[in-house]
Order: C-alpha cells, then sequence, then structure tokens
C-alpha cells in the first residue's frame, strides 16, 4: 500500500468507525437511518465549528452512509450562478454536495439555491430583458451539506433551510490519542501509548494537526529506521519543529513573550501587539489568540490583552519581578 493510499484511508468512511463527537454521531446516525428507511433524504445538513476539527470527514461519512457519491466545492469557487448549474446536473439521487465554507457564496449563487433546497428544483433565466423568462428543471434528491467556520457570517435565509445544525467542537485529549494510535495502525507503525499521549498534548485538540506530527513522526521513523515511534523519537521531533509541551510554536511564544516580558503584562492593544509581532492583526486573532485562550493563557479587556497567572508559571515570570 503506497503512502498515498495510507493518507488517504486516514478519513474513516463509516460512522461506527469515526472516534469522537459523540452527540453529533448519535444525530447523524438517527438521520442516515431515517433517510435509508424512507429512501430519499428530507433535511440538507450545516457542520460548524474550528478548521481541522471533521466536519469534511463527516460529509464523506454522510455520503458513504448513504450510498452516494461527493462533489466537492467551497463557496469562493462557485463564483456564478453557471457554476452552481454545472455542478447540480452532474449529480445524481442520494449524492452529497459538499460546500466548504459555504458562508463565502455570493448572493446570486445562494438564492439560487434556495429552491433547490427546498423543492429540488433549479431556476434557470432564458433570455434577456422583457422576453427572459424563467424555467424550472427538476435536480436529484441530493443531500447539501455545508461547513463553515464562520456561522455569524452565514445569512439567515440560508441558515435556516438546513434542517440539521451540528457544532463540531475540538476533541479531548484520550480521544485525539485513540486517533493517532489509530492512524499510527494504518500507516503500519507501532507507537507506545506514552508517544500517542505526547503527541496528544501538543495537537491543540484537533485530528488534523495530530495526524500532521504524526506523519512527520513517520518521517523520522522511516529515515532513523526506528523500531516504533516512542518518546525518545519523539524528543527530536518536537525540537526540530520547535513545539513545546502543550503545543505553543514559536509564533506563540513570540506573542506571549512581547505581553509579559516586553509591556511587564500591563493591557496592551490587539493593534500593538500585531505591530511588535510584524503581523497583521487578523492573523492575531483569528490565528494565534484562539488557542491561547484556550489553554487559559490570556484575557481579553477593555484596555486591552493580559496575561493570566498559568501562562506566567509556563513563561516562568514571576509576578512580582514585574
Amino acid at each position: 500500500m503506497t503512502a498515498t493510499k495510507n493518507e488517504e484511508n486516514l478519513r474513516p468512511k463509516l460512522l461506527k468507525d469515526y472516534i469522537g463527537q459523540e452527540n453529533v454521531s448519535k444525530t447523524l446516525k438517527m438521520f442516515i437511518d431515517a433517510v435509508n428507511k424512507r429512501g430519499k433524504p428530507s433535511e440538507h445538513i450545516l457542520f460548524y465549528g474550528p478548521p481541522g476539527i471533521g466536519k469534511t470527514t463527516l460529509s464523506y461519512i454522510v455520503a458513504n452512509e448513504l450510498r452516494g457519491e461527493m462533489k466537492v466545492t467551497s463557496g469562493a469557487t462557485i463564483t456564478k450562478t453557471g457554476d452552481l448549474a454545472a455542478i447540480l446536473t452532474n449529480l445524481k439521487d442520494n449524492d452529497v454536495l459538499f460546500i466548504d465554507e459555504i458562508h463565502r457564496l455570493p448572493k446570486s449563487v445562494e438564492e439560487m439555491l434556495y429552491p433547490v433546497m427546498e423543492e429540488y428544483s433549479l431556476d434557470i433565466i432564458i433570455g434577456q430583458g422583457p422576453s427572459a423568462r424563467t424555467v424550472r428543471l427538476p435536480v436529484p434528491r441530493i443531500t447539501i451539506v455545508g461547513a463553515t467556520t464562520k456561522l455569524a457570517l452565514l445569512s439567515a435565509p440560508l441558515r435556516d433551510r438546513f434542517g440539521l445544525l451540528l457544532r463540531i467542537d475540538y476533541y479531548s485529549l484520550p480521544e485525539i490519542e485513540k486517533i493517532i494510535k489509530r492512524s499510527a495502525n494504518i500507516f503500519g507503525i507501532k507507537i507506545t501509548d506514552s508517544a500517542a499521549h505526547q503527541i496528544a498534548l501538543r495537537a491543540r485538540k484537533t485530528p488534523r494537526l495530530a495526524n500532521r506530527i504524526l506523519k512527520r513522526a513517520r518521517d523520522i521513523f522511516e529515515v532513523d529506521k526506528h523500531k516504533e515511534i516512542d518518546e525518545k523519537l519523539l524528543e527530536k521531533l518536537f525540537e526540530l519543529l520547535e513545539i513545546d509541551e502543550v503545543g505553543l510554536v514559536d509564533i506563540d511564544k513570540q506573542y506571549l513573550e512581547i505581553l509579559g516580558r516586553k509591556f511587564n503584562n500591563t493591557p496592551v492593544g490587539v493593534g500593538t501587539i500585531a505591530s511588535s509581532m510584524s503581523e497583521d492583526i487578523r492573523t492575531v486573532e483569528e490565528f494565534i489568540e484562539p488557542y491561547l485562550l484556550q489553554l487559559g493563557f490570556i484575557k481579553k479587556t477593555t484596555r486591552g490583552r493580559v496575561l493570566t497567572q498559568k501562562a506566567l508559571n509556563h513563561l516562568k515570570i514571576n509576578k512580582r519581578s514585574l
């Protein structure tokens, strides 16, 4: 089995093989059982939550469980109504149309999607001006699965047309460990329990990141001809990747050091922090801060960002010396 094949197989194909998100899995099982019993889909699904936590994987599982094929697209790539029409005409009953980052759909495309979701019909305008007319074409009975990291940016009319809104949340440490062991087994690599635990600690509660670290561990495993992935191998890996014991990388540490040492942990605005790091504000707010907030390392106040005692302890900064 090739490496490419292995990497493709990291996605579980059926709901019974999916790890974590118990409530979401139970809801999906009920939905899939009902659809299979009726023989036709009746609801569309919207997954929302942070990136890298399984929204696309769950969409593939829905397609497999419904015994249909999955067409993958994204809100940013469907720029005009003709793009949507071309996609829909190539689908069959029980297929799944997965639209990633669905909040980025243009308004004209979004409105064209409404009759598709409600009545399985596609309205096409033929001609221009006074002679223009609308032709309604039937489309296959498909399930539309949307995914977004920003639910608030989704318009209310589109959001309300989804029968199932499911939040995919971060994973627990034991769940991430199970995912790592499953992936290592697929790769045909032995991994110790302690090594799986160490990777899980650094994976930011995100399966995508856990598998990414495991793949880099596999590189060392193959190049240095190890018998298993153990803590000794991971020491070398974490040093190369510059990941500490709680999953902080260089840019996270830089953020904390600027707040804790450069500004003596006095409240600092995000704009000042971004300028000090030579980063844009969006990178700081959307890429760096979410995980630091999860860890309880920073607080957002009306005057600016400050480090918590937990962060000061991690940086080994004595509060009295500030």
